[in-house]
């Protein structure tokens, strides 16, 4: 019973952070895939050549962090514009208002830590180039999600956090419970001479073990919670590109579970032993 409880505590626990830890992935990789989208529009004068455009994209290109730089003529322009008022405006009007214009797409996963920073010297040194009127994107909307996915990063932190204190708890009760069983054992292998760490070793075993089949279990439950989860709600979290990610996270809740089992365990029975 002490075992199967001991297991249960460690697997419960295991089990939310798994849950937390696939949450924060699947934020991290929405967030991700969200600012990739976001289009940085560079306008361009109206009496600029193709020639100086190019050139302009082509240095754009050479910074790290981009994407790709798509080239949009006073021309094309014009005809994605009257694709979507359906009428020929330019015709009407009799000449073309529209600017050519560069439109940047970032590759987020490259960009240093402060990549605001990185982001408004971007703007401000390709505003200065010479047939650049200006930068324009959505600001607030790029704002908006750094600062979303940085506070749930730190709530999920502070949650796991948490759950490794509670599982820490639970393993100290249920050794303490074990140890009071065998206090009398324990004492007589302390007469005879036996050391702390001898008298320490078979439980130390058993919490590699417990911690190592409750991160199992917790791995097979996150999987099954990630399954029901992706049917139940039509979401795309067991395509084969979220594979790798998934075992690393079973990896971690395996190792997770043998370290805090191993730590609560050795703490709470040197502490016993020294104080008996």
């Amino acid at each position: 019973m002490k075992k199967g409880t001991t297991i249960l505590g460690i697997t419960l626990v295991l089990f939310m952070l798994g849950l937390l830890l696939c949450i924060e992935y699947h934020s991290y990789r929405l967030t991700h895939d969200a600012q990739e989208r976001i289009t940085y529009k560079v306008d361009l004068s109206p009496d600029v050549s193709d020639s100086l455009a190019l050139a302009i994209k082509s240095r754009i290109e050479q910074r790290d962090y981009i994407k790709h730089v798509d080239y949009i003529s006073k021309e094309q322009a014009a005809e994605i514009f009257a694709g979507e008022l359906g009428e020929d405006f330019v015709g009407f009007i009799g000449y073309n208002p529209l600017y050519p214009s560069l439109m940047v797409n970032f590759n987020v996963s490259l960009l240093p830590d402060n990549s605001s920073e990185v982001l408004d010297r971007f703007c401000k040194e390709v505003g200065a180039e010479e047939g650049v009127t200006g930068v324009v994107y959505q600001e607030n909307i790029v704002s908006e999600l750094r600062e979303g996915f940085y506070k749930l990063t730190w709530f999920l932190i502070v949650l796991m956090l948490v759950l490794v204190l509670i599982s820490v708890v639970l393993i100290d009760s249920f050794i303490r419970i074990a140890l009071y069983t065998q206090r009398e054992t324990i004492r007589t292998m302390r007469m005879v001479g036996a050391t702390t760490g001898f008298i320490m070793r078979p439980f130390l075993r058993r919490s590699i073990a417990y911690g190592a089949i409750g991160g199992l279990i917790a791995s097979l439950l996150t999987a099954i919670a990630v399954c029901i989860c992706a049917n139940e709600f039509q979401l795309a979290l067991t395509a084969q590109e979220h594979w790798m990610w998934y075992l690393i996270i079973a990896v971690v809740l395996v190792i997770v579970g043998i370290i805090i089992s191993w730590f609560a365990t050795a703490f709470t029975v040197r502490h016993h032993i020294t104080k008996n």
